[in-house]
């Protein structure tokens, strides 16, 4: 068999193998909005904001926000300088309620505030929000 031939056997054999194996992982999440659902990594959230005990702003990225609903209240987050989120989806990801949860710093030692809701918002939306909530 001629070298050339030979090659692009093995280049189409490659492609074939690389789309199986991309098919095969299934999807993965998404930073753009795919609906009404958005992912983000927890690890690019650049600062919170709180509304109330129970919602919190999350800046993620340059100009991204998201409104995450924190199951019943976390009294200490509301004034907190020090609040950690982080992923308990066993990924770095966070698309919905439950995937993360608010480490927040008490009195009582370290508080954990499950995520129950995930929205992405406008910046004009998040930005309204914070300037009502200071």
């Amino acid at each position: 068999m001629p070298n050339s031939k030979r090659a692009k056997i093995i280049i189409l054999a490659t492609a074939a193998f690389l789309a199986a194996a991309c098919a095969a992982a299934g999807p993965q999440p998404d930073t753009r909005a795919t609906g009404a659902r958005q992912c983000f990594n927890a690890g690019s959230v650049n600062s919170f904001h709180a509304l109330s005990d129970d919602a919190v702003i999350a800046t993620v990225g340059a100009n991204r926000y998201y409104q995450l609903d924190i199951v019943g209240t976390c009294p200490e987050i509301d004034w907190s300088t020090s609040v950690a989120l982080r992923s308990t989806s066993g990924s770095s990801w966070v698309c919905e309620g439950l995937d993360a949860e608010f480490l927040v710093p008490s009195p009582s030692g370290a508080q954990r505030c499950p995520v129950v809701g995930v929205h992405p918002i406008t910046p004009e939306a998040a930005k309204a929000a914070m300037a009502r909530h200071r």
